[in-house]
């Protein structure tokens, strides 16, 4: 089952700089999308240190006796452990952190997937859109407690407090879960840039017109820009053939 995929990122109409990072493996192994925060030279640092750290385990490690779960678990945790000694050489960037959505494929149709912060992953099933990651922040749990309704969630003030972000110490146990990919799936990474502009039937809307996942990621960053682009925006767009090719073909 080849995969088809295509990863963008954009700066949004706003910010002069990206501090959003991706990375989706050549060989459609592996797909991440992360978030930087920190300021400008602390972000942007942040969130390249992490996908280039985790994407190098992942690399080096792949195929080997380490189960699938454990192996993104420790790509995770060096990242994190890399973010925090970049912070103690270098005081100025003591506030860096970063979100990360991670995707890896298994055996067959077997996938996983783990993140941290509020960069989500969704799914596209027979024409319903499921969002699969829950947001690690104050306004997920307020609406998990039933104190918040989705819809104030949008405009709250404290809408991007993250509860977990990597560059902590404190950083809890990375929650990996399992996965079966269908012929017809479609999945997206992506970072709040993307979802602070395009609410989720919009999402929905431009996945279930798909031409190819290149066109769908730009449609969605070229929404998000028109709808006001005020972060940066990331799309990595991740599709399932409909019908899987003979093995000679």
């Amino acid at each position: 089952m080849q995969l088809q995929f295509s990863a963008l990122s954009h700066p949004g109409v706003v910010r002069q700089h990206n501090e959003d990072a991706c990375h989706a493996d050549a060989q459609g192994r592996f797909f991440i999308v992360a978030d930087g925060m920190g300021g400008y030279s602390g972000g942007e640092r942040a969130s390249q240190l992490a996908v280039g750290v985790i994407a190098l385990y992942l690399d080096t490690y792949w195929g080997q006796t380490q189960e699938m779960p454990a192996m993104m678990q420790q790509a995770i945790e060096r990242a994190n452990e890399h973010l925090l000694a970049e912070q103690a050489q270098n005081p100025v960037l003591k506030d860096m952190g970063t979100t990360v959505v991670l995707l890896c494929r298994g055996e067959g149709n077997q996938a996983w997937f783990c993140h941290v912060g509020d960069s989500r992953l969704y799914r596209m099933r027979r024409n319903q859109l499921e969002q699969l990651t829950q947001d690690h922040t104050w306004v997920a749990q307020a609406i998990e407690a039933g104190t918040l309704s989705p819809m104030q969630s949008r405009s709250h003030p404290w809408r991007h407090l993250l509860t977990q972000c990597l560059g902590r110490e404190d950083l809890g146990p990375v929650s990996v879960q399992p996965l079966t990919l269908e012929p017809g799936d479609c999945y997206l990474l992506c970072s709040d840039g993307l979802t602070e502009e395009v609410l989720d039937w919009q999402i929905a809307a431009t996945l279930r017109l798909m031409r190819s996942p290149a066109w769908a990621a730009q449609t969605l960053i070229d929404t998000a820009c028109k709808r006001g682009g005020r972060d940066n925006i990331t799309a990595l767009v991740v599709q399932v053939p409909a019908v899987e090719a003979p093995a000679d073909a």
